[in-house]
């Protein structure tokens, strides 16, 4: 990824949709497979799972002096809460990546780039739902400008737990994979 200055990155969903875990792997392809800069602030509520979520992430060629995203280069949305929460956050010229069968976009400005993917679906193609986050990452990766294809697989391999790699491996894979077919390879 080439990065003239700072790409702010917010996902947004509910407990339990993986999103910390995403906007980690996120931040680790970027700082320690890359060797950029990257932070990341959380948030969420206080229900295990269910209860609103979110993340922030800085990514930089240079040193990242403030580490939340005021007005994100590209909003994810997992649930229609966090559009709903964070969509007039976005910059102008912004992006949307959404989960298409949880996020309703009709309230979305037409001047807004916008792609979704239906994770769920797909993680629940693995008979594993808890791979909807990877799913995304690798959905993001493809169509978000955010990180190239290897780095990103490399961060995921290194953040599941040991003995999900394929699994995992398959829902990035597959993830990607869609976001090529439906709207080509993004350009980082």
């Amino acid at each position: 990824m080439q990065m003239q200055q700072a790409y702010e990155v917010r996902i947004a969903g509910f407990g339990g949709q993986g999103v910390i875990l995403a906007a980690m792997i996120l931040g680790r392809a970027v700082s320690i497979v890359d060797n950029k800069h990257a932070t990341l602030v959380q948030s969420f509520g206080p229900e295990a799972r269910g209860g609103a979520c979110s993340a922030q992430l800085v990514l930089s060629e240079e040193r990242v002096l403030y580490p939340y995203a005021k007005n994100p280069d590209l909003l994810v949305a997992m649930s229609q809460e966090g559009l709903r929460t964070y969509l007039d956050t976005v910059r102008p010229g912004g992006r949307l990546i959404y989960e298409s069968d949880l996020v309703d976009v009709s309230s979305v400005p037409d001047d807004m780039a916008q792609f979704g993917v239906p994770a769920t679906a797909i993680a629940e193609s693995l008979r594993r739902r808890i791979v909807t986050n990877i799913v995304m990452v690798g959905f993001i990766t493809a169509v978000g400008r955010v990180i190239g294809h290897d780095s990103a697989r490399e961060a995921v391999m290194k953040s599941v737990p040991p003995g999900t790699e394929r699994l995992n491996g398959q829902a990035f894979e597959l993830g990607y994979e869609y976001g090529v077919e439906h709207y080509g390879r993004a350009q980082a």
